[in-house]
């Protein structure tokens, strides 16, 4: 069959409106490496939305990442520095590195809030985030996380691409190589992005990077509709969208004979595919208005600063409970980049986030979920212990040490680890880079990092992509054995 000009494939599946036909989904094509380089292969790459084994026995099969984009303050909310308090308003005798140095000073600020002990641990946490110590016993907290790049894309690109630059994959088009999806009527790979705006990256918080497109992540839009035309057309409901699937499939499978090498048509039939599952499994999996009141209640949904926040929580344990294997959440653009105005921009962040973050590590908990999913809270950066904007008091930039939690997935309950100086500046104990970090992750879901590879024409590439990257056992409740 051939096509008119003016009845091309595109004009085919524009007349049709079928359900989330630019949705980019995850799947998986795994390679081994044993430090040969790879040949070429005879055949064409298969991908598809299987689940497929991991290297060795996984101990998380899912994973809710909760990124604060702009770099919450950790010296004012979970790691208390009396050093601070007792120098507060002295000039800092030291070395920093701003990242604005026009509006930079020297002068120590402790900040405003009082701390207080959480948990049968006894986890030191800012009254900020009371929340959070409600949930003290369930996490890791770690003070020593490090990038040592001061800028928010570098270091988030760092944290989400393994290294500082642009157009690598991200952790979660990684995993959903490595382990395919559990469900095949849902994404493997979601992102839940914030109304106030996407993060500072854009989109290449979630690209594929030189992977397959079907590992990219798909996107749920922060308003009603999530997903935009998720329903057929009443003329095309049933039957007839059926028979024009079935068709598009076969002009498609047509197409790929011709050119097996085409990893992004491959990416689109399997999308197509999908969305047609959706059209029933998405609906029901955002449907949370099924939830209890007082599961509504837990979440924050009966707040209006809660709300949002919180139904997006919920959406992502809607989500990891029907077998989606990576949810990551934003914040708006900025909200924790507070380099002035801080005394009410961080209470009102926190009071955005803190109630939704501990509800969905209970929800989990209740549901008997959190051993099999890794929970993260985190930012790209902390915060430096002096004043910037002495007018208007905020904090610069800090990426030498600072903090995030983890819980469930294989982690340890109710512990703190690592250290930052007595002024909350540099990381100097168990310090975490974030390559120890994507080590850590990838050994929790049972896959070694240089065998979950990649071959491109200029070498195979991996996440850590030569770096160190350390496993922290000590945060493990199965560490790895040597």
């Amino acid at each position: 069959m051939s096509f008119s000009p003016c009845f091309s494939r595109r004009h085919f599946l524009a007349q049709q409106g079928i359900a989330g036909a630019t949705l980019a989904i995850a799947s998986l094509m795994q390679q081994k490496s044993d430090g040969v380089p790879p040949k070429p292969s005879l055949s064409p790459p298969s991908n598809d939305l299987k689940p497929k084994p991991s290297h060795f026995p996984a101990q998380a099969k899912a994973m809710i990442s909760m990124f604060m984009q702009g770099g919450p303050s950790h010296m004012d909310l979970f790691d208390r520095k009396p050093e601070l308090e007792k120098r507060n308003g002295e000039n800092y005798s030291g070395e920093l590195k701003y990242d604005n140095a026009a509006e930079s000073s020297a002068k120590i600020w402790s900040g405003p809030w009082k701390w207080e002990r959480y948990g049968q641990c006894g986890m030191e946490l800012s009254e900020l985030v009371p929340h959070l110590g409600a949930i003290a016993d369930d996490v890791t907290l770690i003070r020593s996380m490090h990038t040592g790049v001061n800028n928010h894309g570098q270091s988030i690109y760092a944290l989400h691409h393994g290294r500082i630059t642009a157009g690598r994959p991200v952790l979660g088009s990684w995993l959903t190589y490595g382990l395919g999806s559990e469900s095949q009527q849902l994404p493997s790979f979601v992102v839940l992005t914030d109304p106030g705006g996407l993060p500072v990256l854009g989109t290449d918080c979630w690209s594929n990077g030189w992977l397959p497109s079907l590992y990219q992540g798909t996107v749920i839009r922060p308003q009603e509709p999530r997903i935009l035309n998720l329903n057929p057309p009443a003329h095309l409901a049933g039957a007839p969208q059926k028979a024009y699937l079935q068709l598009l499939q076969k002009l498609n499978s047509e197409h790929l004979a011709a050119h097996p090498y085409e990893s992004d048509l491959q990416a689109r039939m399997s999308t197509y595919e999908l969305a047609e599952a959706m059209q029933s499994a998405a609906r029901e999996a955002l449907d949370f208005h099924q939830e209890t009141e007082a599961t509504h209640k837990m979440y924050g949904l009966d707040q209006d600063a809660t709300r949002e926040y919180g139904t997006r929580c919920l959406i992502a344990r809607r989500l990891v409970e029907r077998g989606v294997r990576f949810v990551q959440l934003y914040t708006s653009t900025q909200q924790w980049d507070h380099h002035a105005n801080i005394k009410d921009a961080l209470p009102a962040a926190c009071k955005k986030t803190d109630q939704p973050s501990a509800a969905l590590v209970k929800d989990l908990k209740q549901r008997g979920l959190l051993d099999s999913t890794l929970v993260h809270w985190g930012g790209e950066m902390g915060r430096l212990p002096v004043v910037q904007n002495e007018k208007n008091v905020g904090r610069d930039h800090n990426t030498f040490g600072f903090s995030s939690w983890l819980a469930g997935g294989g982690v340890k309950q109710g512990l703190v680890f690592g250290e930052t100086d007595e002024f909350g500046y540099q990381a100097v104990k168990d310090v975490v880079h974030h390559y120890d970090y994507h080590a850590t992750i990838m050994y929790l879901f049972g896959l070694e990092p240089m065998q979950l590879n990649f071959a491109r024409p200029g070498g195979v590439g991996t996440l850590l992509d030569g770096q160190p990257g350390r496993i922290v056992n000590e945060i493990l409740k199965n560490p790895k054995q040597s």
